[in-house]
Order: C-alpha cells, then structure tokens, then sequence
C-alpha cells in the first residue's frame, strides 16, 4: 500500500460533515497524494462513493473496520 499523506478523523460526525472534512484536507495534499478518512456513519460508503465520482478524485479503497469506516482518496 502507498504512503498515506494525511488522514482526517471524522469519527462521530455524520453526513455532510465528513465530506466537507475531506474537501478541506484535500485542498492540503498534493496531486496523487492520498488521504485517508475514518467515520463511524455508515452513509459515508455511499458518500464517499459519490464524492468520488462527482470531483474525479480516486477512490482508492474502502474498508470496514467493526463500526469503522476507512475510505482513501487519491488526489487527482
């Protein structure tokens, strides 16, 4: 796995909370850089999906984690 530049926890927040939480730490990282996001809100799978597709950032992988959500997002 590739080195993660930056991670935000937005554990306990639901939606739209860690999205925008994402947006802001992207503006952090560079291009092709990863960022990975921790939340507990089970909405964030199909969030994050979508977040994905409607900024053309990649959306390495998301994983489960007991009531943990992981998603990392590869900057474009």
């Amino acid at each position: 796995m590739e080195t993660i530049t930056k991670e935000v926890d937005a554990r306990g927040l639901n939606c739209p909370l860690p999205i925008l939480k994402a947006k802001k730490a992207l503006a952090d990282v560079k291009s092709g850089e990863l960022l990975r996001i921790i939340c507990t809100d089970p909405g964030s799978v199909r969030d994050f999906q979508a977040f994905a597709r409607q900024t053309k950032n990649e959306l390495v992988e998301q994983t489960e984690s007991g009531d943990e959500f992981i998603h990392v997002l590869r900057r474009r």
